[in-house]
């Protein structure tokens, strides 16, 4: 049967797929466009679950405010290509403000809640995306936490930081937001670094300083200094502020009478496994049909 072009623009709009693909679901369909939407997003959910296994490690950090909270958000994509789209924009955008909507407690309860300005859950709304983008798209993580203290920075779309301040001012809480966001300490103070991991760091530091033949009181001496140096590395209190490395950031927060109750950091793709593509076999292999 015969096709309009006007049936096919009105399926584009309402699905966002190709030409081609909207008139192909037109023609199997008799005209119908419900039925050509119901078969196309049956289409569409087949190619996120192809796509589920592929590495996403490119995306935006979203962070939305209202009068209680502030929420921040990771999602991921493929490709930065794709993570400037407006799709993908509107997408994360609208998971930011569910989790505002709806304080969810865990990424669970996140997944199944009714997408903000949609009618589905964002799980169903995630796999829609994919079959219109074509690239895997995940909701990684978020985190959430109320406004009355609280400093928020965003550095472009890759990084972003919340902090919970205690006392200080506008200044100070925006520049701790800062310094958290370039020196990437893991928690405030050392009592909250895993037992586990300084437990390993000591057998490491231990190993090391045994090959120096020095005796073990020395020794022993040695692998506390370089615990302490390592625990000033990697939490906030113990590093030296950025805009004035001479002083610690401990000590810049006791000279404003503030303290950091707790802080997150979300820095896109971080700690994700990227696959290391090689593009002239990937090409070979479209050419042989492998």
């Amino acid at each position: 049967m015969k096709i309009s072009a006007a049936l096919v623009k009105e399926l584009r709009e309402r699905t966002g797929a190709g030409m081609m693909e909207c008139k192909k679901a037109l023609v199997e369909s008799g005209g119908d466009i419900e039925a050509a939407i119901s078969a196309m997003r049956k289409s569409g959910q087949a190619k996120a679950a192809k796509k589920a296994g592929r590495i996403a490690a490119e995306g935006l950090i979203v962070i939305q405010q209202d009068s209680k909270h502030a929420a921040m958000v990771e999602v991921n994509s493929e490709t930065d290509f794709v993570s400037k789209g407006d799709d993908f924009k509107d997408f994360c955008d609208a998971v930011a403000a569910t989790v505002l909507r709806d304080t969810p407690n865990n990424l669970e309860s996140l997944m199944a809640a009714n997408l903000v300005g949609g009618e589905k859950s964002i799980e169903d709304a995630r796999k829609d995306l994919i079959g219109k983008i074509g690239e895997n798209v995940n909701v990684r993580r978020f985190a959430l936490m109320e406004t009355g203290n609280l400093a928020v920075y965003l550095h472009g779309t890759r990084i972003g930081v919340l902090v919970d301040m205690r006392a200080g001012n506008a200044e100070l809480a925006k520049d701790i937001a800062m310094h958290i966001a370039a020196s990437r300490p893991v928690c405030v103070s050392g009592d909250q670094v895993p037992a586990e991991t300084i437990a390993k760091e000591k057998e490491i530091f231990a190993a090391q300083a045994a090959n120096s033949g020095k005796p073990a009181n020395i020794i022993e001496k040695m692998v506390e200094g370089r615990l302490r140096k390592f625990l000033g590395e990697i939490t906030l209190l113990g590093q030296p502020f950025v805009k004035d490395p001479d002083q610690s950031v401990e000590k810049l927060l006791k000279a404003n009478q503030a303290s950091v109750a707790h802080f997150e950091r979300f820095e896109v793709g971080e700690g994700i496994d990227k696959k290391s593509e090689n593009f002239a076999d990937e090409v070979m292999q479209q050419v042989q049909g492998t």
